[in-house]
């Protein structure tokens, strides 16, 4: 079951979202526990459709089954990408996969967009506070700001805001 979901999991999992709930309500759990374990998956760092094969794995059968899950949908992606950069070397130069390639980063801008706009508003990110994002990204690509250190500040300013507002941290 879950090697059936990871197959398709390369597009980060939102989109699996229809043929996880597919496979797994009625067989090995209700609407509300899907619902749950979806909202949970959200909320934690990672491929989407993972998250869930991992939560409902755990709930299903404990942390074997939550190890199991995570196998079952991850490797198959894996062992996918991996055949594919086996055999990229030998067609990367050809002038039609190059152009092949350059017209699907559009598209490919616009999977990672859709996401980043939803989540976004989860976030809270508004009119207001989007420079910080723009300011960010602008850092990480042209000063080639590691990540992590954003990730560090981030946390130091929080915990910082949080004490300037008198709010426990």
């Amino acid at each position: 079951m879950f090697a059936k979901i990871g197959l398709f999991t390369l597009g980060g999992g939102y989109a699996m979202l229809p043929l996880m709930e597919r496979e797994l309500v009625g067989k090995y759990l209700s609407k509300e526990d899907f619902l749950d374990i979806t909202a949970v998956a959200q909320s934690a760092p990672g491929i989407m459709a993972i998250n869930v094969a991992i939560l409902t794995g755990h709930r299903l059968y404990g942390v074997a089954g939550a190890c199991w899950a995570a196998l079952g949908a991850a490797v198959p992606s894996f062992i996918i990408i991996l055949l594919i950069a086996l055999f990229f070397r030998s067609f990367a130069e050809n002038p039609l996969v190059q152009r092949i390639f350059k017209g699907v980063r559009p598209a490919v801008v616009a999977l990672i967009m859709v996401p980043v706009f939803t989540l976004s508003k989860s976030a809270g990110v508004t009119r207001k506070t989007v420079w910080i994002c723009v300011a960010v990204a602008l850092a990480v690509w042209l000063a080639e700001l590691s990540p992590v250190y954003v990730v560090l500040l981030a946390v130091i300013g929080g915990i910082i805001y949080g004490k300037m507002k008198g709010r426990s941290v």
